[in-house]
């Protein structure tokens, strides 16, 4: 009796199983042909494709290349090389950013350099087309030539003590 109980079951589940499968033989297809339809696909607005430093219309960005990213990435996908420069309105050294390399090959994509970059000098854009055929051109450079560290805005508040 119990032979005949399991035949029945597993016909049973065959059946269940098969039902499914063509449920999804007739439904929709969902896949997108990504090459062909290039422009019509639009990535999420949340969607961490590749580090960028935005620069503004006068080559300057907000780097202060203090290193705190570079601190913060968990595999070194981030080096900062700064220089020492003479301030014209003190006279003292400090530093400022010479040059910015990303790796786009080893980033996990963690965000924790754009979390903890304290004048939120680096964010994530909607890049996600990085196949290459060598590693040595996924790292890239950030900071534009010549660019510049933007001057701090002042605000009314500051003006007005």
């Amino acid at each position: 009796m119990d032979y005949i109980r399991d035949f029945l079951l597993g016909i049973w589940r065959l059946m269940q199983g098969m039902y499914v499968s063509l449920l999804n033989l007739l439904r929709r297809k969902v896949t997108e042909q990504y090459p062909e339809n290039r422009g019509k696909v639009f990535p999420y607005e949340r969607m961490r494709g590749c580090l960028v430093m935005p620069h503004n219309e006068h080559n300057q960005h907000r780097c202060t290349a203090c290193g705190i990213c570079e601190m913060n990435c968990p595999n070194g996908t981030i080096q900062v090389i700064s220089k020492k420069e003479v301030d014209e309105v003190t006279g003292k050294e400090k530093r400022a950013l010479d040059r910015y390399f990303y790796d786009i090959g080893s980033c996990t994509f963690c965000s924790l350099c754009t979390v903890s970059c304290p004048q939120d000098a680096i964010e994530w854009s909607n890049d996600f087309e990085h196949a290459l055929f060598t590693r040595e051109r996924l790292v890239y450079r950030l900071n534009r030539e010549g660019s510049s560290l933007a001057k701090k805005e002042r605000t009314a508040k500051a003006e007005t003590v």
